[in-house]
């Protein structure tokens, strides 16, 4: 399984830094923090982006390998030393730096995550002040990366890397991808509002994810925002009515849960009731775990009933990267069993969507066997199902 870029991200979490979005600001406090208080802001440094999604599918037993450019500084030493620990290899996007402008477009790219008193976060880096990608001065892809895609099961890219790469190289990317034979996992994310109305570039690269991806992932927010359509399965069968080669659609629904749609089925599933410390990362580690069922071709609600357990696993620790959920945490949550079951909103949705495809449900919940236009699965049955593969994958970790 293999994944497209990667950036660092500073985290001050604790310390509530406000940086405002200046990008002179933001240059002198990346110099400062590797020059005068580099010891001070080392803890809140983390391999993010991306990463987060490599590192989560790592510590569910996927091989796992990221594609993306970083400079030869304290930061991209960093970033390469954190996924050597955690085995995920690296490739890097060029074979040189032939071309490079100037000195700061080589450098990795550095993301500040902001963090208000409410929780709130926001990120800032930066690809936010200037027209071009980070990284336009590549311009094909080097050999090293076409062997990595073709050796892959999954291509994973999202939003973001159109902050890094330019339009065209994203296509050949996945021109490249749809030629050997790589599935191809899309998350717009928060760029997939901006993009579709972004230069004729970036829409037609946009349009050409969202057709020829195998999986798409979106919130329930972004799926509205693509489609003009509220309804999350109404929605996701517009995307999936749109997609030459689209197989699922998952929408994140938050505390709620999530909803996975193919042309026949829906699925759904609670998410799993935790203390959320830090939502930052939850949707990438989400992401890695629905990889992990698409490529062990699991039960489409066992693949969201992991997601949902991965993405709870994040939300209870601090920031992303190395806080990613761990498969300890993981085996822990779904061993709890302990679901948030919002009984109306899920009602509601289905009483909306009984005439689309066949519809299933997990429950940890006593439920209405006569309703018969509703599959519903007991939790504890999925839980028996996936327990066994993730213990085994513990195992390997634990002796590897």
């Amino acid at each position: 399984m293999h994944f497209l870029s990667g950036n660092v991200v500073h985290n001050p979490n604790s310390t509530r830094y406000w940086l405002g979005r200046k990008a002179g600001m933001l240059y002198e406090i990346g110099r400062r923090s590797v020059e005068t208080i580099g010891k001070f802001l080392w803890c809140y440094w983390e391999a993010g982006g991306n990463c987060n999604m490599a590192i989560a599918a790592a510590r569910l037993g996927l091989r796992c390998a990221t594609i993306g450019h970083v400079g030869n500084e304290i930061y991209g030493q960093f970033l390469l030393d954190v996924l050597h620990e955690e085995g995920i290899s690296t490739v890097g996007m060029s074979d040189a730096s032939c071309g490079v402008r100037s000195k700061t477009s080589y450098e990795t790219l550095l993301c500040w995550v902001l963090v208000d008193p409410l929780q709130r976060h926001g990120f800032c880096s930066r690809a936010d002040f200037t027209k071009e990608p980070a990284f336009s001065w590549i311009t094909e892809l080097s050999e090293g990366v076409k062997i990595t895609v073709r050796r892959s099961k999954v291509l994973f890219c999202n939003g973001y890397g159109f902050d890094e790469l330019s339009p065209n190289l994203i296509i050949s990317i996945v021109d490249y991808a749809l030629e050997v034979g790589t599935s191809i996992f899309f998350d717009p994310g928060p760029r997939g509002k901006s993009l579709s109305v972004g230069t004729p570039d970036e829409r037609s690269a946009l349009n050409h994810f969202l057709r020829m991806s195998d999986a798409l992932l979106l919130t329930s927010d972004e799926v509205e925002s693509l489609t003009g359509i509220q309804d999350p399965i109404l929605a996701g069968n517009e995307l999936l009515k749109k997609g030459v080669r689209t197989k699922w659609v998952i929408v994140k629904m938050g505390s709620r849960g999530s909803i996975l749609i193919t042309k026949t089925s829906i699925s759904c599933a609670p998410a799993f009731k935790v203390n959320v410390v830090d939502t930052v990362g939850c949707g990438d580690s989400f992401v890695a775990a629905i990889a992990y069922g698409y490529i062990h071709n699991l039960p489409t609600i066992d693949a969201l009933t992991i997601a949902n357990a991965v993405g709870a696993a994040t939300a209870m620790g601090c920031g992303a990267g190395r806080s990613v959920a761990t498969l300890e945490k993981v085996l822990e949550l779904m061993m709890k069993a302990n679901t948030n079951e919002d009984r109306d909103f899920w009602n509601k949705l289905f009483s909306e969507n009984l005439e689309c495809q066949d519809i299933t449900f997990m429950s940890k919940l006593n439920v209405d066997r006569n309703n018969k236009s509703i599959n519903y699965i007991m939790l504890q049955n999925v839980v028996s199902r996936l327990l066994p593969m993730l213990e085994h994958a513990q195992y390997e970790e634990l002796t590897s």
